[in-house]
Parts: C-alpha cells; sequence; structure tokens
C-alpha cells in the first residue's frame, strides 16, 4: 500500500525531482504550491495525507506557522525539509510541532527512510500527540 505523502513548497520543480527521487518506492506524492492549499488538504478526511513535507520558506504564510497550525488539529507525521540549516531554524520548526527536519539537499534513500520511519510511528502509536 502507498505511503501517501502531502508536499507543501512553492516551487513547483522540487514536486518534480521529488517524484524522480522517489521513483519505484512505495510512495504516492500530491503538491501543493501554497500554505492554505497545504493545510486544507490535511483538514480534509478523504484526502489526508500519511506524512506532510513542508518547507519552511513559503510566502504569505511561512512553514513554522503553518505547522503550528496544522499541530491545532492534527497528529500527522511533519517533516520539514529546507535550505535553512541553522540549529535556531532547526529548533523553531521542532518547536513548532515539526517531527524531523532534513537540509537540502537531500539523498533519495535518507528522505525515503526518515518518511517510512514517521509513518511507521505514527501507525504503531496512533494515540501520541507530536512533540
Amino acid at each position: 500500500m502507498a505511503i501517501e505523502v502531502l508536499l507543501i513548497d512553492d516551487d513547483p520543480d522540487l514536486s518534480t525531482m521529488l517524484r524522480t527521487l522517489l521513483r519505484g518506492q512505495d510512495f504516492q506524492i500530491k503538491s501543493v504550491l501554497s500554505s492554505e492549499e497545504g493545510i486544507q488538504s490535511v483538514q480534509n478526511p478523504e484526502g489526508a495525507p500519511d506524512v506532510v513535507i513542508l518547507d519552511l520558506l513559503m510566502p504569505e504564510v511561512d512553514g513554522w506557522e503553518v505547522c503550528e497550525r496544522i499541530r491545532s488539529f492534527s497528529d500527522v507525521p511533519i517533516l520539514i525539509l529546507s535550505a535553512l540549516g541553522s540549529p535556531g531554524s532547526v529548533a523553531r520548526a521542532l518547536d513548532a510541532g515539526a517531527d524531523d527536519y532534513l537540509i537540502k539537499p537531500v539523498h533519495a534513500s535518507l528522505l525515503a527512510s526518515r518518511l517510512r520511519t514517521l509513518v511507521r510511528r505514527k501507525a504503531l502509536n496512533p494515540n501520541i500527540q507530536a512533540a
């Protein structure tokens, strides 16, 4: 069964790159280009993802706020994928409710492994809220 991944990133090229990187693996990637559309996608009970990949540097609503807003109603695993690698950015994202943080560029095998780990952890502990 495919793992439903929601990519929230304003860069359409990233979606193409992730599809290429994860081709042939057990991932189905849906991408949205705006923060609001991403939040709505998580709220949709029929299309709710198994895991979210979220960029921090987004126009209008940044990734930290998106993370906090998603956390207010969902415990879907959130993996931050960002070019920002400073300890302060990482800490702020984790404090906002992110479950994991990877810095771009990332190797396909590491990304796939982290996504599977987050989904597996959620499946094993469905009542545990994100930190």
